[in-house]
């Protein structure tokens, strides 16, 4: 499909944001530590309200007890993007169920699923890989690793071939209709990520992501996030 004919198709996103400050070794979740100033969460909110990207619903997934802080936030930091506030599952896989749910209003479209601690996310990668859901159905933004990667066996250890590899990142962008198939399968303990939810589905068309979109999950994550921010905008 065209850029010009993609124009038409209607575009969402969810938002999953269920992280605690454990690894962080902070008091609060990570995805709302300070980042330049503003909450790690503003920061990937405001991502997808570009008005370039033509985002026309924004549903962000928390824990019940995060609501009331992320209420707050919104009113310390005077966030008024718009976007609809839904509660979390369990799991991963089940967080993204209930913002799934909470499009049933639209039967078609593209919808994204993005880490809410993806603050980072150049807007080119954003717009490539809803472009190539378009096209293709289910599509991934993906990195070759930068470092050797070797398998763990039984004798020992063995090289694998970096260059048939790639690291995950997210958006993973789906035709809403095939996300809503998938999410209608029970939930197995293999699935890491969208993609392998709907893998078994559709094949999974990978994008090229960008070094630049961290997944903040340790302290260091945040240093560098913030270098990125004020000497590398994306």
């Amino acid at each position: 499909m065209s850029a010009a004919a993609s124009s038409s198709v209607s575009r969402f996103v969810i938002l999953v944001a269920g992280g605690s400050g454990t690894r962080m070794g902070t008091d609060r979740p990570k995805q709302f530590l300070p980042l330049a100033g503003e909450p790690v969460l503003l920061h990937t909110l405001r991502r997808f309200a570009e008005p370039a990207l033509r985002v026309q619903e924004c549903i962000l997934v928390l824990p019940p007890d995060q609501l009331e802080a992320w209420q707050q936030l919104c009113a310390q930091y005077a966030i008024t993007l718009p976007h609809t506030v839904v509660i979390g599952g369990a799991t991963r896989w089940a967080s993204v169920r209930n913002g799934l749910a909470a499009l049933a209003a639209h039967p078609a479209g593209v919808v994204a699923v993005h880490d809410g601690v993806r603050p980072l996310t150049p807007a080119s990668v954003i717009e490539a890989t809803y472009q190539a859901a378009y096209n293709h159905g289910a599509a991934v933004a993906a990195v070759v690793p930068k470092d050797s990667v070797r398998n763990l066996s039984q004798q020992g250890s063995y090289a694998l071939n970096r260059s048939r590899l790639r690291l995950v990142q997210t958006p993973q962008c789906f035709e809403i209709e095939l996300l809503r198939r998938a999410y209608q399968l029970p939930e197995l303990s293999t699935f890491t990520d969208d993609a392998s939810v709907v893998e078994d589905l559709h094949p999974i068309h990978l994008v090229e992501g960008d070094y630049r979109n961290l997944k903040i999950t340790t302290p260091e994550d945040l240093l560098v996030a913030e270098a990125i921010l004020t000497t590398f905008p994306t």
